[in-house]
Order: structure tokens, then C-alpha cells, then sequence
């Protein structure tokens, strides 16, 4: 789940747009790692990783830097990163369209707090799209694991007839050497009795 969401200015860390999950259990702790998050926007600069995912016990920061801002993500740990980085670029591509310009000459915090909105909006999609991820991921391991049995009793019954295959060979290859052993008594009794008669 995406918890909470900031925007700040890389150069100096202000706060352009956040979104909170509004749930009075997690807003509690969201308060903490809102501040964390402010504390890492102020050690941010220019040298910093353009991607990142910094863990906090149960939680991870994801963060990516573009065009001097910094766009943020709490989320469960167990969240997929992929997802969280096509969600913050996602973020990226509207908010610089909206207020890419403006960024450099805003001076108070929050000043695109109507970003919320497109927040919102998004971090549904993107929730939504896990759970429909989630369920298509359960339906193609089940279906997996039915090919898997359906390939298992295939290449068993291949073998059977691999096998019977083999035996058959096996049957023709001994009736040869029968032929064979044959011939060459029948060889020997013949060389025999015209050398007894030379």
C-alpha cells in the first residue's frame, strides 16, 4: 500500500506537494516518517542517487529525482519497487507538465498542494492495478501449476511409448541375432561336412 506521498524542491528541500493515507491507526506513525522524510529531502542534492529505496522496518522510502525534484513514496516493504517507481514517475510527468515552470520562484511550503488531487487519483489506480496484479499472478501460478501436471503425465505417457518403442527394437535387434546365429551354424555344419568329404 502507498501510505504517503511528498514532493520538495531538490535544492533546498521545500515541500511542494504531499498526500497522507487517511486512516487515524497509520496517522499516527505517518507523522514519523513525514518527518523522516522532510529530513531527507534537506540531505538531498544534486550528487544524490536518481533512484533509490531506502528501508524503514516495515516500510520503505522510494525516491526519484528528476528536473530538481524530489518525488517521494512510503510503502509497505513488501510493495513492489517496480510499482512504486512507475507510480512516482508517473507523478513526475504530470507535476512537471503542471508546474514543472513555477518550481524554481515558489518560497512557501506546499505551495501545489492541489496536486493532492492527481495524488489521489493515482495512488488509487495504482492500488487497484496491485490487487488486479495480485489475482492475475494467483490465476497464471494456478494455471502453471496445471500445465505443469498436464506436461508431467504427457512426458509420462511419451516414455510408455518410448519405452514400448524401445522394446519393440529390442524384440527385432534379438530375432536378427537368432537369424544370425543361425546362419552361422548352419555355416559351420556345412563347412564341416564338406571338409569331411575333402
Amino acid at each position: 500500500m502507498l501510505l504517503l506521498t511528498m514532493i520538495a524542491r531538490l535544492a533546498d528541500g521545500l515541500p511542494l506537494a504531499a498526500s497522507m493515507q487517511e486512516d487515524e491507526q497509520v496517522g499516527r506513525d505517518l507523522q514519523q516518517y513525514q518527518t523522516q522524510a522532510k529530513q531527507l529531502f534537506r540531505k538531498l542534492n544534486e550528487q544524490s542517487p536518481t533512484r533509490c529505496t531506502l528501508e524503514a522496518g516495515s516500510m520503505a522510502f522510494h525516491y526519484f529525482i528528476e528536473q530538481g525534484v524530489c518525488y517521494l513514496v512510503l510503502s509497505e516493504a513488501s510493495f513492489s519497487k517496480k510499482l512504486a517507481f512507475a507510480y512516482l514517475e508517473d507523478l513526475q510527468a504530470e507535476f512537471h507538465e503542471q508546474h514543472g515552470k513555477k518550481v524554481p520562484t515558489v518560497s512557501r511550503p506546499y505551495s501545489f498542494i492541489e496536486f493532492d488531487t492527481y495524488i489521489q487519483k493515482t495512488k488509487k489506480l495504482y492500488i487497484d492495478s496491485r490487487a488486479r496484479r495480485n489475482l492475475g499472478s494467483i490465476n497464471t501460478e494456478l494455471q502453471d501449476v496445471q500445465r505443469i501436471m498436464v506436461a508431467n503425465i504427457e512426458e509420462v505417457l511419451q516414455r510408455g511409448e518410448a519405452l514400448s518403442g524401445e522394446s519393440s527394437i529390442c524384440s527385432r535387434v534379438i530375432k536378427k541375432k537368432k537369424e544370425k546365429v543361425c546362419f552361422c551354424f548352419a555355416f559351420i555344419v556345412f563347412s564341416l561336412i564338406f571338409l569331411t568329404q575333402h
